[in-house]
């Protein structure tokens, strides 16, 4: 092996070091000088699935509501913008699971019997 090739593999070794260290390097100082912009961020859901909303939204009626009803309220109140079938279809499996929900008529939803009407 040629003297100038071991040369070369130390120098191209060396540069990479170098470019890895000047990234974190940067990283560190921007970090640094931007502290807020360095902290996580807080969920809009606030850990309440779209099912969890929509029995809050009905819970807080009191009385059966229909689909875009219960998405228009989710938006107001939880600020979080609903896919209306992901709604609906969510929906719609808990009815037939007997699981808090009933449907009272077409993509209109309400509490089932037994599920408690205040937290």
């Amino acid at each position: 092996m040629p003297k100038n090739s071991g040369d070369d593999v130390r120098q191209a070794v060396f540069s990479a070091v170098e470019a890895t260290l000047d990234a974190q390097l940067r990283a560190v100082r921007r970090l640094r000088l931007q502290p807020d912009e360095a902290k996580p961020r807080p969920s809009t859901q606030k850990g309440m699935s779209q099912v969890a909303m929509a029995e809050d939204i009905l819970r807080r009626a009191g009385q059966p509501l229909h689909a875009n009803d219960i998405i228009e309220q989710i938006k107001k109140l939880h600020g979080l913008d609903v896919d209306r079938e992901s709604l609906v279809s969510a929906l719609s499996k808990r009815v037939q699971r007997g699981d808090r929900f009933i449907r009272s008529g077409p993509n209109q939803f309400a509490l089932g019997p037994g599920t408690r009407r205040s937290r």
